[in-house]
């Protein structure tokens, strides 16, 4: 894992729970204890969902009339991302009074190298706690943190006590952590993998270690190292500051073939949510926005279209798709597989020109 000549990494991962509806249920006592969702009511999807929400089911990107059948009384709250990103900033300066090596994911979570105990402290857990009182003291809002040799440990530890905990896991006991959780929550393995995972007999990291390289390999392709890898508690990754965005995307594959231009167009605004709300998330923006379409015999394809400044909401954006999948019409064959991106990236910020929005 690490060699002789370099110290055992200890790295910290810092998610904030239920970040935007804990933002509006501090800021609005009156929806403190009660279901909460951020995002659109009537279109669109939920952006996040407060723990009481959670209870019935409710997650991120899930459409809101989904959410709205699963929980009557949820109640919808606009998503204020300016607010959002102020206290992000208050929670990254907060970081950075314990090191400069911090890769932020997205506004609510972020990955910090303690290698280095700045403040001597005397161990990464101490830091960790520390971190988290501050959070609370300074933002009234709680997080949870992982602590562990590895970042792909640390993440999975940081859900491991939500919310407000904190899990801390050693070299030692790396392998044996991962090997007791089922796959699904692995970083690096998406739904469809995880259910494809699951029809091969894989539902735990033990179950996926009994699998060889070769193995994973016929089943995975590319995939299959960092499978093999991640199984075994392995990840050598660094923690990166300032890490840059190729792209944002979202994808769904469907249950069956689809071929009306009404569902398609309907399925186009649904991911366009999904992605978009991964957009704000990573705090971007970009001007090139792609279609990507796997038909029913496994044809990929994909069409892009770039503008010359960014992408200002998601109205345009699923505007953007709705015309790139228009131009396929008539389709030659059913549809199973439909993704919307976001390339050409520059960060959110305030110089970008106001005008450019459209309201959603």
């Amino acid at each position: 894992m690490q060699s002789d000549e370099r110290p055992v990494r200890k790295i910290i991962h810092v998610d904030m729970d239920a970040f935007y509806a804990s933002v509006e249920q501090r800021d609005d006592p009156s929806l403190k204890g009660k279901p909460v969702a951020v995002g659109g009511q009537h279109r669109g999807v939920v952006a996040a969902a407060s723990y009481e929400a959670r209870q019935f089911g409710i997650r991120s990107a899930m459409p809101s009339v989904t959410a709205k059948r699963r929980c009557p009384e949820l109640i919808f709250v606009k998503p204020r991302f300016d607010v959002y990103r102020g206290v992000s900033q208050q929670i990254r300066a907060i970081f950075a009074d314990y090191t400069h090596l911090i890769e932020p994911l997205s506004l609510d979570e972020a990955y910090l190298d303690v290698t280095d105990d700045r403040l001597e402290l005397g161990s990464a857990r101490a830091i960790a706690e520390d971190i988290r009182r501050r959070i609370r003291e300074e933002t009234r809002l709680t997080a949870s943190a992982g602590v562990s040799y590895c970042k792909f440990i640390a993440k999975l530890a940081s859900d491991h006590r939500k919310p407000d905990g904190l899990t801390v896991i050693t070299p030692e006991r790396g392998a044996e952590f991962v090997a007791s959780l089922p796959v699904s929550r692995f970083h690096g393995v998406g739904p469809v993998t995880a259910r494809k995972m699951e029809r091969l007999g894989i539902n735990t990291g033990a179950d996926l270690s009994a699998w060889s390289l070769p193995q994973l390999q016929a089943h995975f392709g590319s995939s299959a190292d960092w499978y093999w890898r991640i199984c075994r508690g392995l990840d050598e990754r660094e923690v990166k500051p300032d890490r840059p965005y190729k792209s944002v995307s979202a994808e769904r594959t469907f249950d069956e073939d689809l071929r009306d231009p009404a569902r398609l167009a309907a399925e186009v605004d649904r991911i366009a949510g999904y992605a978009w709300a991964r957009v704000e998330r990573a705090e971007v923006r970009g001007r090139t926005v792609t279609l990507k379409v796997k038909f029913a015999d496994f044809e990929l394809i994909t069409r892009s279209k770039s503008f010359a400044q960014p992408v200002p909401d998601q109205a345009a954006f699923a505007i953007a798709g709705q015309a790139l999948l228009a131009a396929l019409h008539p389709l030659p064959k059913g549809i199973r597989l439909l993704g919307m991106g976001l390339h050409n990236l520059t960060e959110v910020n305030s110089d970008m020109p106001a005008q450019l929005g459209l309201a959603i």
